[in-house]
């Protein structure tokens, strides 16, 4: 696939999931500044998005030396099931079903955890500030490294997923920089439900080409696909709203 009308839905995609993942990274990394001190917690976090850069520089280019069938098979298959978990949480959440990710509540729990912690005596370099911090952002950039490869290695279009996810980046470090506190008001589930839409759609496009499916409309099908996945997400959050109502009522 190439062109723009092709690379736009990758960016937006990598874009948004990127967006979600270092939202709830920021959460952390403003708890470590906050308490345990600045230097530390960004060291740790410059030291992470130097290593997931190196991951995505590395993997990459390897994967051009696969078969692009065997690449879109596999990634096709990863992508959908990580979409379908993601679009999972988001349908339940919608419905009430499960509680709604607090961004306060996790800076509040991140910050009486690590105020429980001994304090480093010499605070520029303090172990656990660096190692939280790094932690959390490689666990969350681990996800959008997967995306940024996974949406762009198997379309055949890594530049644009990349500009994608530095995208997000630099928006929520602004972010971050500006406000220094999480971002509550960022509509997280609602983030998350498109993103799960939209991978689901992308992992379902692939593994069809890896298998040999021949789209109707070639690439134009993935608007047919994301629109099946937005219907059946949107009558999911329906049915399972209902029945929480009827459980509700029939337990009381």
């Amino acid at each position: 696939m190439g062109g723009w009308a092709h690379a736009i839905p990758m960016l937006t995609a990598a874009f948004l999931a990127s967006l979600v993942e270092f939202v709830e990274a920021l959460t952390v990394v403003l708890a470590v500044g906050t308490v345990r001190g600045w230097r530390p917690a960004l060291f740790g976090t410059g030291l992470a998005l130097g290593t997931l850069v190196l991951l995505v520089l590395a993997l990459g280019p390897a994967l051009t030396h696969i078969p692009l069938d065997y690449v879109q098979l596999g990634v096709g298959l990863l992508l959908l099931l990580f979409g379908l978990r993601w679009l999972r949480k988001a349908i339940l959440r919608a419905a009430g079903v499960i509680a709604l990710h607090d961004e306060v509540a996790a800076f509040a729990g991140e910050t009486a955890l690590l105020q429980s912690y001994e304090r480093a005596r010499d605070p520029r370099w303090d172990a656990v500030a660096i190692g939280t911090s790094f932690k959390i952002v490689m666990l969350e950039g681990i996800e959008v490294v997967f995306i940024v490869i996974a949406v762009g290695a198997a379309g055949g279009l890594l530049v644009p997923a990349s500009l994608g996810a530095g995208g997000a980046l630099v928006v929520v470090v602004l972010l971050g920089l500006v406000l220094h506190r999480p971002l509550a008001k960022v509509p997280e589930n609602a983030l998350k439900f498109v993103v799960g839409v939209l991978l689901s759609a992308f992992g379902t496009f692939w593994l069809g080409e890896g298998i040999g499916v021949d789209w109707p409309g070639a690439d134009w099908s993935l608007l047919g696909l994301t629109a099946w996945y937005l219907l059946v997400a949107l009558a999911a959050v329906r049915l399972s709203r209902a029945r929480r109502s009827a459980a509700v009522s029939a337990a009381g």
